[in-house]
């Protein structure tokens, strides 16, 4: 990377810590209610939810939340039920997806399942999404539970398609988007939705407010889907190339096969049973340098427009902007 976007990443990334800086007390409240909503009598539930908690996190989703609330009244209670609420339901999915991806690591801190086993991180997720619904029970609008279940519902297909096309070479482009749709994307732009319809926004600015995060989620996810191979281990928190290894075509990948004459080299290496650290890094190294990140960089920006023409639709408040120099992050994060 040049000095200029090494300069320019800084700078967003300054700006992001404003961001998020400005929402301080608010995002400390969240922590607290997490810290509350998750503690139970019973040890290994709540040892294995807390433990997840202290892991840390950007807490994006809550953040969305509070910022998309500001175009209404963001005082209100369900505003900030419905950003704890979210960051559950991202925490559950976590906790779920380290099963089904087999994951030892999470931010740097042993996975669930790692530290217990497959049932009781099963457990703990069902136990978290539970708590999640638990906190919105008493919310009026039912537009608010059919935008819940619906993403909910499709954070599960969005696991089944994973599962389902682990280790197919030959799925094409859109089975990996309609995938990154249901396991990511949907719920940012959940977050951003619910924000405004807590605060009691009226259904049109709710619904470009999704869309926003719709584009930004998909964004997000395909940078996840770029570091994973250009990422320090350091910076993951956990070893780069962890996808390919588990089988999970991702958009580099998938650029690698198909796009970038690489198909034979890779699938001779994923073909092979046991494939040394070195092989693996020979394989990584290759990607890296095809141009499909590149590629994958592009897909990534094209979403990243869609959404910042989205906000332009909207009313130029400070939150429009902070919501554009958020998704200007999006692209240039490196963890």
């Amino acid at each position: 990377m040049n000095s200029y976007n090494g300069w320019q990443r800084k700078v967003k990334e300054m700006t992001l810590s404003r961001i998020y800086s400005e929402q301080k007390r608010n995002l400390k409240m969240i922590e607290k209610r997490l810290e509350s909503v998750l503690k139970t009598s019973h040890p290994i539930l709540s040892e294995a939810s807390l433990e997840l908690l202290k892991a840390g996190g950007k807490r994006i989703r809550p953040l969305l939340t509070l910022l998309c609330a500001q175009y209404g009244d963001p005082d209100r209670r369900e505003v900030m039920d419905s950003a704890v609420m979210l960051e559950l339901i991202h925490m559950a999915s976590l906790v779920h997806d380290d099963v089904v991806d087999d994951s030892e690591l999470r931010r740097g801190k042993p996975t669930v399942k790692a530290k217990w086993d497959n049932r009781v991180a099963m457990f703990t997720g069902d136990y978290i999404f539970a708590k999640a619904i638990e906190l919105i029970s008493d919310f009026k609008n039912p537009e608010v539970h059919l935008s819940i279940s619906k993403v909910i519902r499709d954070l599960s297909l969005g696991e089944i398609d994973q599962i389902k096309e682990l280790y197919n070479w030959k799925q094409n482009l859109r089975v990996y988007l309609r995938r990154i749709k249901r396991k990511t994307a949907l719920l940012m732009a959940l977050s951003c939705q619910l924000g405004a319809l807590a605060s009691g926004c009226s259904s049109y600015v709710a619904m470009k407010l999704f869309y926003f995060g719709y584009y930004m989620g998909m964004s997000y996810q395909i940078t996840d889907d770029i570091l994973d191979f250009v990422g320090t281990e350091k910076q993951l928190g956990k070893p780069a190339g962890g996808d390919l290894k588990n089988g999970n075509i991702t958009l580099p990948t998938f650029f690698a096969l198909n796009t970038f004459g690489l198909r034979e080299s890779i699938l001779q290496v994923l073909e092979t049973d046991h494939p040394d650290a070195e092989t693996w890094a020979q394989v990584i190294q290759s990607i890296r340098d095809s141009g499909a990140i590149q590629a994958s960089e592009r897909l990534s920006d094209a979403y990243l427009r869609k959404g910042q023409e989205i906000l332009d639709r909207l009313p130029q408040q400070r939150v429009t902007r902070s919501l554009k120099e958020i998704a200007n992050y999006i692209g240039t994060r490196n963890y």
